[in-house]
């Protein structure tokens, strides 16, 4: 197994106020809009740099989506910031009907996503806006792993054309990937190759996929490991590739088991190659109050869950 090696571990949210502190620089037509949630979403900088380029909406998430879909008329790149619940349960009629419906290019980025929100409760976690935003047509959704891949997504977006939705969270993870790194939409990245398993995960989850592995090579068992961060468009190709290699597979994520990762990727391999299958994720329940520890370990998301789940699917395979 692999090692991945780090010297801190910080909030995915900062990898996207320092990505787009990097596009306040770099691209002047990049604008963000907020809905009163300036530190959460760590857009301090942004707007220290570039006053006449932000717009303080308040709490008014409807409007910022609005906003930010006539923005794009004038050539404008627009980025939106709030939780990911008002990022999306709030406003999906106006992200449907102002943003996707047109493929207005609106980077959608949303906050506190997952149960990581911790002790602010089930009111303000979500687990259904991956499945909520990939279901809209012309609608991108990117979930990155650590600091790093985030501010890389948060700069590539900006290039990207059309709808985008971003999803990061509140804690603080290991920091692991490169920080020179190229983002590049609906590909995957194997970071552990492996024979006798296949393991792709997304957001969070992606960590424990790693600590997952290396519990897992202990017990002679050699995991391919990959970090899903584009699940719309989903990286087919390289996804029945693994499975096809592994002969089983396993999915990892901070959201429910309908519409999410395991889902796509679920779809995919039932019109390509049946295969054995497991996935870890939120089992059709709302989250609650806790640390992100606390409730990491409840809803079973974590590495000791992926290895019952790998152990299940081997068994499955035999």
């Amino acid at each position: 197994m692999k090692d991945f090696p780090y010297t801190e571990s910080k909030d995915t949210r900062s990898g996207f106020g320092a990505g787009l502190q990097e596009l306040g620089k770099t691209n002047p037509n990049v604008v963000a809009l907020c809905a009163d949630l300036i530190g959460s979403l760590k857009m301090d900088a942004f707007i220290k740099d570039n006053p006449e380029r932000f717009f303080q909406v308040g709490i008014a998430e409807a409007n910022m989506m609005g906003l930010a879909a006539g923005l794009t008329i004038g050539g404008k790149i627009p980025f939106t910031g709030t939780f990911a619940n008002f990022s999306t349960g709030r406003v999906y009629d106006q992200i449907r009907q102002s943003i996707a419906y047109s493929g207005k290019n609106v980077k959608i980025c949303a906050s506190h996503a997952g149960l990581t929100l911790g002790e602010d409760g089930a009111t303000h976690q979500i687990l259904e806006d991956i499945g909520m935003m990939k279901m809209l047509p012309h609608m991108t959704v990117i979930n990155p792993c650590d600091y790093n891949q985030t501010k890389a997504a948060t700069i590539a977006i900006a290039d990207y054309e059309g709808p985008v939705y971003l999803r990061f969270g509140r804690p603080v993870v290991p920091n692991f990937t490169p920080a020179d790194q190229q983002f590049e939409v609906g590909k995957g990245i194997v970071l552990n190759e492996g024979t006798d398993v296949s393991i792709f995960a997304t957001g969070h989850l992606v960590w424990k996929a790693i600590l997952a592995g290396k519990l897992l090579a202990e017990k002679g068992i050699n995991a391919e490991i990959i970090n899903i961060h584009t699940i719309k468009p989903l990286d087919d190709e390289l996804v029945l590739q693994s499975a096809r290699k592994t002969r089983c597979v396993v999915t990892a994520e901070e959201h429910q088991m309908n519409g999410g990762l395991g889902d796509s990727i679920a779809q995919l391999l039932i019109r390509e190659e049946p295969l054995p299958l497991e996935m870890v994720a939120v089992n059709d329940s709302f989250g609650e109050s806790g640390t992100p520890d606390q409730l990491m370990e409840k809803y079973g998301l974590n590495e000791h869950a992926i290895v019952a789940a790998v152990e299940k699917v081997l068994a499955r395979r035999k």
